[in-house]
């Protein structure tokens, strides 16, 4: 068709970011209609762009470049940030985001699409660093804490960009191309891409780590979010972690063990730290690592279902994770509170916010009837040796298991502090129009695509890998989906009432508990490293460059002084006597005067002589 072939002229990026540019220019109602425009045009663009490489040519002299390529991965991808992003950017203009904020967030977001887009390894480390680049100004532009928040964050990043552009110039020496799957034979691979064995895939890994926040890895995550304005806290949360999600399954497309192990211990260690913070946007920070925890594990196990689940995790996530900020934001937003123990009640002020807020929180806590209860389900069963996993990911379900009662005691007790414990004594006003139309879209999404028989079906159509209901179980076999059967729907109903009786049993201890991750020591430690480091590094040249100045300058005076030279050097040999010095610019003649006894003569002269003689002789 004529118009689909329009479609694939039509490069997402350039499109977000030609938005970016226009609304620094133009009033600003009109500028953020530009924004939300065109985002929604990049979820059109994802349904019907016909698939296949598109707008290929060369780049930096690499021929058969990619930078626009839409299989079902990169379509569900688009569809996903370009939603999100679309309300995003009506939420930022109702909460008084400035036009400047809003254009960093632009063309932060068509980075993201840059990534999500690609369809080689080239252009998307090139966008995976400009993704870096405008996340960190976004995060910079706000001032305050967040700068040097955004100076770590930018470190943290550089370094993970860096390690993933060391993986494919080791993949490129490799296999000779940086096209996704040409080169590497993974037989059993889910989809195109994957790195080469050995170092590559190591670079890789260790690179895409730290933007999934790999526990050890993570601390920006935390540290970052909670700082810049609460509309960018929006888009930070959608953007980075869940596209690096999605290229992590491109770097290691037949899973790993090890890799679903770090996704479960990424879930628990996320879960058991957001308990333990006060700040909201802490809280949710890290329950941005837990989620992502979910999707780790999923890519790890490398079947059909848990690529599958990790997939349809990463697109609920972009929705539900994203409404939660928002609901938050607005609570700061009338408020000025960050601290969720210094409020309560506001759920009588503030009701459309808190309708918002439950509707995340049920959505992320897997609750059935909601999306989350569809994608987390299928993680859970990717990794049951009762449902389709192997007996060496049991302990894994069982992490996974802790995390979600974590999840559901994290944000019962978020909601009970913020919405309904004691009354309020603040007059706040619900939230504007514009931030109610983003929060209730993003939220109706999450209910529509978690409803029993209705909804659920075609959020799974959505998904790669899976054929409405049906997929390809570990052995090859068909199976079909039936995410509301009393199995499951038993495992929901003793996870909520494991975590109703906890919260009521830990509520009060953990209300005196205000604990950091110990993991943020690598902030101060990492500043006196480097600090420490700089030092040497420059007292170490100052030392060596005074020595060659040193040197240099003896030289100079040794070839206008020689004989006050030979004198000097003379007087520091315990077998010469040497005269007083004496000048050599006027007066008697420049000589040289040094005195040796016999005995030291005939004792040089022998050893000059044996070794004369034994060179004659060899």
């Amino acid at each position: 068709m004529i118009e689909a072939d329009l479609l694939t002229m039509a490069y997402p990026p350039l499109i977000v970011f030609a938005a970016a540019l226009l609304v620094l220019v133009l009033p600003r109602i009109l500028g953020f209609a530009i924004g939300a425009l065109s985002l929604a045009a990049v979820v059109a663009i994802a349904v019907f762009a016909p698939e296949g490489a598109h707008l290929t040519g060369t780049f930096l002299g690499f021929s058969d470049i990619r930078p626009f390529y839409i299989d079902e991965f990169t379509r569900m991808m688009g569809i996903a940030l370009g939603f999100l992003g679309t309300f995003a950017v009506i939420y930022a203009y109702s909460s008084e985001a400035t036009k400047t904020m809003a254009a960093f967030a632009l063309a932060y977001v068509a980075s993201a699409f840059g990534v999500a887009f690609a369809g080689d390894w080239l252009v998307l480390v090139f966008m995976w660093e400009i993704m870096a680049l405008t996340s960190t100004v976004l995060v910079w532009h706000y001032g305050g804490d967040a700068v040097r928040a955004g100076y770590r964050y930018a470190i943290a990043h550089g370094i993970g960009g860096s390690l993933v552009l060391f993986a494919v110039i080791a993949h490129y020496a490799q296999v000779g191309t940086f096209v996704f799957g040409e080169g590497v034979d993974y037989p059993n691979a889910l989809l195109a891409g994957g790195f080469g064995e050995g170092l590559p895939m190591l670079l890789a890994i260790l690179g895409i780590g730290v933007n999934v926040a790999f526990v050890g890895f993570h601390t920006w995550l935390p540290d970052t979010y909670p700082r810049p304005h609460f509309a960018a806290s929006v888009f930070l949360a959608a953007f980075t972690t869940k596209t690096s999600a999605y290229v992590l399954l491109r770097a290691v497309p037949e899973g790993n063990i090890y890799l679903a192990y770090m996704g479960g211990l990424m879930a628990v260690y996320g879960v058991v730290f957001a308990l333990l913070q006060h700040d909201m946007r802490a809280l949710l920070s890290y329950h941005i690592q837990a989620q992502l925890g979910y999707m780790v594990a999923g890519i790890g196990i490398g079947t059909t279902i848990g690529a599958a689940g990790a997939m349809g995790h990463l697109f609920n996530n972009v929705l539900y994770k994203s409404l939660l900020f928002m609901a938050v934001g607005v609570v700061i937003y009338r408020t000025r509170e960050n601290d969720l123990y210094k409020l309560g009640g506001l759920w009588r002020e503030m009701p459309l916010t808190a309708i918002a807020f439950f509707i995340g929180a049920l959505s992320i806590t897997a609750v059935p009837g909601f999306s989350g209860f569809i994608s987390k389900g299928m993680v859970l069963d990717a990794a049951d040796p009762h449902y389709y996993g192997g007996s060496e990911y049991q302990a894994l379900y069982w992490l996974l298991f802790i995390g979600a009662i974590g999840t559901f005691l994290s944000f019962i007790k978020l909601g009970f502090y913020v919405f309904f414990h004691g009354e309020s004594d603040r007059e706040v006003r619900d939230a504007k129009p514009g931030q109610i139309t983003a929060m209730f879209s993003v939220g109706g999404a999450c209910v529509v695509l978690g409803l029993p028989m209705i909804g659920w079906p075609v959020f799974t159509d959505l998904l790669p890998l899976i054929d409405g209901t049906e997929f390809l179980g570990p052995g090859g076999e068909d199976q079909t989906l039936t995410p509301y059967s009393v199995g499951h729907l038993q495992d929901a109903a003793i996870l909520i009432a494991i975590s109703a009786v906890g919260f009521k049993l830990i509520r009060k201890p953990l209300s005196k508990l205000d604990y950091s991750d110990p993991a943020l020591i690598v902030n101060p430690v990492t500043y006196h490293v480097g600090r420490g480091t700089m030092r040497a590094t420059t007292g170490t040249y100052a030392a060596v460059d005074n020595a060659v100045v040193s040197f240099v300058k003896r030289c100079y005076w040794v070839g206008n002084n020689p004989v006050l030279a030979v004198d000097a050097a003379a007087r520091r040999l315990p077998m010469v006597d040497a005269e007083e010095r004496r000048p050599a610019d006027g007066g008697r003649p420049s000589t040289i005067h040094l005195r040796i006894s016999i005995g030291t003569t005939v004792l040089l002269l022998t050893i000059v002589l044996t070794v004369v003689l034994w060179l004659l002789i060899s």
